[in-house]
């Protein structure tokens, strides 16, 4: 039975190439191929070039302007750059404006504290000078009185003159002094 059905199919097949369809097959495949190539042509076609020419343009005036926008960064950074050059400049001179300012107020302190220190030397000059005169006068009260005791002592008189006490005391201290100065 199996030979029987490989025989029938044999027969059958032998009519028929295998390689090439049907003829019905041809002309149905061969009409749906014009319908879709005639549709793909002027329906499909058209509207895949435009969008691909939108897209191009699209593409074109996003490129122009990021050129644009590089140009005008360029711009912006030469501008900057300038500025930072200028800023820079005017550090410069600030800084030195600052170092002439600084140099000025040196030199104003050193010359104020010149002057305070000539005053507060004078001013000490004065206050010892003065002491000393007052020391000078107290001592020779207290040298006059202690000679003028020793010497009542010494004489054994009492010298209670205060004129002739003070008038002998100045001419001794006078004289002590006239003898220390031709020493020097």
């Amino acid at each position: 039975m199996l030979n029987a059905v490989i025989f029938a199919a044999a027969e059958e097949g032998a009519a028929q190439n295998p390689l090439l369809p049907a003829t019905y097959d041809i002309v149905w495949s061969a009409v749906c191929f014009v319908i879709i190539l005639v549709a793909f042509w002027k329906i499909f076609l058209p509207k895949l070039t435009a969008m691909l020419d939108a897209r191009a343009e699209a593409i074109e005036g996003n490129i122009a302007k990021a050129d644009e926008a590089q140009a005008k960064a360029e711009a912006a950074l030469q501008e900057y750059t300038a500025q930072l050059a200028g800023a820079r400049q005017e550090a410069g001179e600030i800084r030195d404006s600052a170092r002439s300012d600084a140099t000025k107020i040196v030199a104003k302190a050193k010359e104020d504290a010149t002057v305070e220190q000539a005053r507060i030397t004078q001013a000490a000059q004065a206050q010892i000078e003065a002491e000393r005169q007052s020391a000078a006068v107290s001592l020779r009260k207290d040298v006059g009185s202690l000679a003028i005791d020793l010497a009542s002592g010494v004489v054994g008189v009492s010298l209670s003159d205060d004129q002739k006490a003070s008038a002998l005391v100045d001419r001794f201290l006078a004289d002590l002094e006239a003898s220390e100065k031709a020493a020097k």
